[in-house]
Parts: structure tokens; C-alpha cells; sequence
């Protein structure tokens, strides 16, 4: 007997397992002080951890991608399901280095699947504009979820919690997202299962490869100046934290109220509207100090904020044939070069910084000179992507998608 897929309740299903990633993100950065502490970690052996993290992510997204077809979402979740489970028990019962490494490139390989599932299980789901609608709801839940996940463990670590209570509240999205999967029918993906080799012929696609460097680019400007804005912005005048909150609310509010706005405009639209105010939004944050810097934020977020879902839903919508692969892979690629890039924006500020102090700056005066120069070299990251999707804006209907 065949059972009648509930869309609706694997959608929301989808949800808490996307704020099981952002728990994981935010939660394990609140805690990172006291592991250090307790654990006697140095910050470069705390910076490899959190490696584990990006390093799982696109590992587990690209192999979900690639045998998507064959095994199907329902089992790809219920590996996600697993390791996520062990990824949070093993944080917990940490004892040293190697635990921590193994537990966050678990809970990483996790976040990795349940976006390998989730994201073509939704354009399977639902069709048109529903489907990208549906698609930049889902991906609401990432910064939604890292909001609440910062303000949990800021309000945990305030009252003096250990951080173990504080990796325990990961496993209450886990559950709900479990409790939600289980028994439910999972729609059959709208190409055929021995389709792999088809999918990388269409990914061979120029248009697909074109998006696939806009992806790498898109990434970076969402998720760099977010990873690195305590060392750019502590000398600004405005607390970091309470930015980065700003800008991952509002990106949440922007992706759930996403559809009307795309049926008006469309995809590749939103796409460039988006790639302006993000350059703006820099470029702003770059020249601001103070309480202006939230304004600088605000238009910064509604750049960034369409980015990722409306790349996969473009993809999605124009390129069917390259399928759960395609999907998986252009998500993947986003985060390689977000990892890629961290050292680079490391660099840029060291060097921004010792620039500075050349110029006869010092302290507080150096590190916000520094900071401002580095967001300045971010513009490049913008820049680039509103000349690609104009061009494609204005041209696009003319190229051909075989």
C-alpha cells in the first residue's frame, strides 16, 4: 500500500534538522571559551575543531548529492540522525582533543546530510514558485536558528552553566526533527535513479558552471565578515554580537517572507538586488562607526539574506536534469570556500593591521583601521557578483539550458 506523502510535515521536519545545524554553530562558538579553559585547549587547536565543522558539512553534502537517487532522503536523514546523536553525546563525554575532533566532524557530517536531503526532498515536494518559496523558509531556519541558539548560550553561560548543559539543548531540535521523519513517505525524486552520470553531464552545463563560481562568491560574502566580526568590529563602537544578531534575524524574517517578493521580481533578480545591498551594506560597515554600524548591518543583511536558497532554487528551477547531485554540489562548493577563505581574511587582517601601525596608529585606533580595511577588501566579493547575475539578468533568457 502505498502511503500519501505529507509535504508539509517533511517540510517542518526539515526545519528543526536545519536548527540542529545552526545549534551546533552557534552554541559550540558560545562555548568555545570555556572548552579551552577546562580542557587546557589553545586557540589553534580550538580553531582546528572548529575546521571539523566545514570540513563534514560539504563532505557529507556532495556524497548525499551523488547517491541521492539511489538510497534515496529517508535514509540520508536517518544518517544524519546518527551521527548527529553521536556527534552531541561524544561533545559532552569529551575528555581531550582528539574527542572534540571526532565529535565535531561527526556532527558536521550531519549538518552535511541533512542538507544533501532536505533541500531536493523540498524541490521534489513542491513545484514553481512554491518550491523557492518553500526552499528560502527552510533556509530561514539557519540564522533563525543560530539567533536563538546565541541568545541560549549567552543567557547559559551568564547564569554559569556548564558548557555541557549547553551541548545538551542541541539534542531537543534532534528529537523533534526525528519524532517528525519517522514513518513518513518521502517523495520519489523527479529523475530516474540510475540518472548520476546525467546529472554530471548537465552540471557540465556553462550556465551551471558559471552559477557554481557565483555560489563560491555568494558564500564567502554571507559567511565571511559574519565569521570574523568580533576581530573587525570590537573596536567600532557597537557590540559585534548584538550585529551579528541583527543581521542573522533579519535574514531570517527576509527568508520567510520571501515568495511575494520573488514571484514580483523572480530569482535571478532577487539575486542581483541582492549582490547591490550587499555591497552596499559593506561599504557602509566599512565607513561607519558607533551606533550607525547597525543601520551599515541592516543593509548588509538584506544583501546577504537571499543569497544561498535563491542559488539553489535558480539552479532548481532552470537546470532540473543536474538533480539532487547539483544541488548538493553548488552547496558544497559554498562551503569549501568559506573554509578556503578564513585564512585569507586572517591574513588580510594581520596585514591591514600591521599597515596601520606603520602609519603611526596604535591601539584601539589600529584594530578599528584595520577591521574597516578588511571589510573594504571584502567589497571585491559583491562587486564581482553584480556584474555576473546583471549579466545574466539582462541576457539570461537568451542562454540555452540543454
Amino acid at each position: 500500500m502505498n502511503q500519501t506523502v505529507n509535504a508539509n510535515r517533511l517540510f517542518l521536519a526539515s526545519c528543526f534538522a536545519l536548527i540542529t545545524t545552526a545549534f551546533s554553530f552557534s552554541i559550540r562558538a558560545g562555548i568555545l571559551p570555556q572548552l579551552g579553559t577546562e580542557l587546557n585547549l589553545s586557540n589553534e587547536q580550538l580553531g582546528h575543531i572548529n575546521q571539523m565543522w566545514f570540513l563534514g558539512f560539504p563532505i557529507s553534502m556532495i556524497l548525499g548529492g551523488v547517491f541521492y537517487t539511489s538510497i534515496g532522503p529517508k535514509l540520508i536523514m536517518q544518517i544524519a540522525l546518527v551521527a548527529h546523536a553521536l556527534g552531541i553525546l561524544l561533545t559532552i563525554y569529551a575528555v581531550d582533543y582528539n574527542t572534540l575532533l571526532i565529535s565535531t566532524l561527526l556532527i558536521g557530517l550531519g549538518n552535511g546530510c541533512t542538507e544533501a536531503a532536505c533541500n531536493p526532498m523540498i524541490a521534489d515536494a513542491y513545484t514553481g514558485n512554491e518550491m523557492s518559496s518553500k526552499l528560502n523558509r527552510f533556509h530561514m531556519w539557519f540564522p533563525g536558528g543560530i539567533v536563538v541558539g546565541s541568545l541560549i548560550s549567552k543567557f547559559m553561560t551568564d547564569s554559569a552553566m556548564t558548557w555541557q548543559a549547553q551541548v545538551w539543548v542541541i539534542i531537543i531540535p534532534t528529537v523533534i526533527y526525528a519524532y517528525l521523519f519517522f514513518g513518513q513517505a518521502f517523495p520519489k525524486p523527479r529523475v530516474s535513479a540510475n540518472s548520476t552520470l546525467d546529472n554530471f553531464k548537465a552540471m557540465l552545463n556553462p550556465l551551471y558552471l558559471f552559477m557554481a563560481g557565483c555560489m563560491a562568491l555568494t558564500a564567502i560574502s554571507e559567511f565571511g565578515p559574519q565569521q570574523w566580526v568580533g576581530p573587525i568590529l570590537s573596536k567600532a563602537g557597537a557590540s559585534p554580537m548584538l550585529i551579528l544578531a541583527l543581521v542573522t534575524g533579519l535574514m531570517a524574517v527576509g527568508r520567510y517572507f520571501a515568495g511575494p517578493i520573488i514571484a514580483k521580481i523572480n530569482t535571478m533578480g532577487v539575486l542581483l538586488f541582492s549582490a547591490i545591498f550587499a555591497l552596499a551594506g559593506l561599504y557602509l560597515m566599512s565607513t561607519m562607526s558607533g551606533s550607525t554600524l547597525y543601520f551599515a548591518a541592516f543593509i548588509y543583511a538584506l544583501g546577504i539574506c537571499y543569497f544561498w536558497p535563491n542559488m539553489l532554487g535558480y539552479v532548481a528551477e532552470t537546470m532540473p536534469q543536474t538533480g539532487a547531485l547539483g544541488l548538493s554540489i553548488l552547496g558544497g562548493i559554498g562551503m569549501f570556500s568559506s573554509s578556503m577563505f578564513q585564512p585569507i581574511i586572517g591574513s588580510w587582517i594581520d596585514d591591514n593591521k600591521a599597515a596601520a601601525v606603520s602609519k603611526g596608529l596604535v591601539g584601539d585606533v589600529a584594530d578599528l583601521a584595520a577591521g574597516q580595511s578588511t571589510l573594504s577588501n571584502m567589497l571585491l566579493f559583491p562587486a564581482i557578483l553584480i556584474v555576473a547575475f546583471a549579466a545574466l539578468y539582462f541576457f539570461g533568457k537568451k542562454v540555452k539550458v540543454a
